[in-house]
């Protein structure tokens, strides 16, 4: 179990291009050597565990004094903060010396330490970071048609270490993950391609996402200074133009999540709990949150309902039903009754070559999604926007309003407004700049 931690610290450290010390690498060195030295006169593994996630601690505490940035907002590092955790976890399961209630952190358990929680979200300036793009690749060394070069982990990670920080590089075998923060992502892909096939990409647009932080953190500041609500309404959303018109409709605060970004039992507890409400309501806006949202019902000490709203169309339309003055069931009844009038359609495209819905799917085809099911694919957008709204669309449907993600411009976005208008008589449509990613429409229909 020692040489487990430790063999973890030397790869962490050699993994790392820059190593700074008050970070989680403080961590493992300090609870890997802590873990070593007692492992030299002990065969107990619980003993060296405790040793492990004792020593742990005291590098925790330590976090704010080895880096300033840490000390200038009062709080310890929070990716150091996860290892305690585990190693807390690992010592209480070997030792047996556990009980439900440690599964979940109340307000006065010793791992509360973090202070300063808005000064250390809101201190870094978008502008001010210097490599804004997170990429982080999977690559499949000596596979591909583009591969030109044998893979040699040195001269590889140099190549990748010219054009930016934070760079890890992880070998198994043939399979090789890389993170890294540039201001090119495209020239990382492009390296990575004369080693090998390329099988996943995850690019993430850091200003952005610090922004999305701020504006957050405004959001619970302002939201805190209110006097509490009768019933809050916590939602779950992506995009800041979607979270502005959510706010504007009434929600008392809205949880940063949605497609492959869903939040935890745990955000959505402590959402509710800001508020101070009496009861509240949960948009999840995404199936895949619907268990989070019950079990964060379950948790606090409030009475919440979850309206099961699939989408943010649905989550949308729910709010036209809602009462901030209603009783919770009355509200509830209402808000369930609002989105059986909604019809939700999403515009995206494919990823890879599939076969779904009885549908052949190449890779790059722009497909039109209707409540889950795809009723369009093909290479043109307008083709497919056009073809599944001509599934959707019914006589009794009056209004199609739509929602441009952060990669459409307002003129590409008025287009597609005008071709539905020409296509379609009886339709009136409205058009909302929402900013979110991955879907460049997300359309409803009532």
């Amino acid at each position: 179990f020692a040489q487990a931690l430790d063999e973890g610290r030397q790869m962490a450290y050699k993994a790392v291009m820059k190593p700074t010390e008050g970070t989680i690498l403080t961590v493992i060195r300090e609870s890997s050597e802590a873990a070593l030295e007692t492992a030299k006169n002990s065969n107990d593994v619980i003993e060296v565990a405790k040793a492990a996630y004792e020593a742990s601690k005291k590098a925790l505490a330590s976090t704010p004094d080895l880096l300033p940035v840490l000390k200038e907002v009062g709080v310890v590092d929070s990716g150091g903060q996860g290892l305690v955790f585990v190693l807390k976890a690992f010592y209480e399961v070997l030792s047996g010396d556990m009980s439900p209630e440690d599964i979940v952190i109340d307000e006065n358990s010793d791992f509360n330490e973090i202070k300063g929680e808005f000064d250390a979200q809101v201190s870094l300036d978008p502008a001010d970071i210097v490599y804004g793009y997170c990429t982080t690749i999977l690559l499949e060394a000596g596979k591909g048609t583009t591969f030109t070069k044998p893979f040699d982990y040195d001269e590889f990670y140099e190549r990748l270490g010219k054009l930016g920080d934070s760079l890890l590089v992880l070998q198994d075998d043939n399979m090789v993950k890389t993170h890294v923060h540039v201001e090119d992502p495209g020239a990382v892909l492009s390296i990575a391609t004369e080693y090998g096939s390329i099988a996943s990409v995850k690019i993430d647009n850091m200003r952005d996402q610090q922004q999305e932080v701020i504006d957050r953190v405004e959001r619970e500041k302002a939201q805190r200074a209110k006097q509490a609500v009768k019933t809050a309404v916590i939602a779950v959303a992506g995009g800041q133009g979607l979270v502005d018109l959510l706010v504007s409709m009434g929600v008392t605060d809205v949880i940063s999540g949605g497609q492959t970004m869903n939040p935890s039992t745990q955000d959505i507890v402590q959402a509710i709990e800001k508020t101070g409400a009496k009861n509240a309501i949960i948009l999840p806006n995404n199936s895949n949150i619907f268990m989070s949202a019950n079990q964060a019902a379950d948790l606090v000490d409030i009475p919440v309902k979850v309206v099961q709203t699939r989408t943010i169309q649905q989550g949308i339309t729910a709010m036209l039903g809602f009462n901030p003055d209603g009783e919770l069931e009355d509200n509830f009844e209402a808000m369930n009754e609002e989105i059986k009038n909604v019809k939700s359609l999403e515009i995206t495209q494919a990823v890879r070559n599939t076969t779904l819905d009885g549908r052949e799917i190449s890779d790059g085809d722009w497909m039109g999604i209707a409540d889950g099911n795809i009723v369009a694919n093909g290479k043109k957008p307008q083709e497919v926007l056009i073809e599944a709204l001509g599934e959707m669309i019914d006589s009794d449907d009056e209004i199609v309003t739509i929602f441009y993600g952060d990669n459409v411009s307002e003129k590409e976005a008025k287009s597609a407004e005008a071709l539905i208008n020409s296509k379609f008589d009886g339709i009136e449509t409205e058009l909302h700049f929402g900013g979110q990613k991955l879907y460049p429409l997300l359309i409803s229909v009532e």
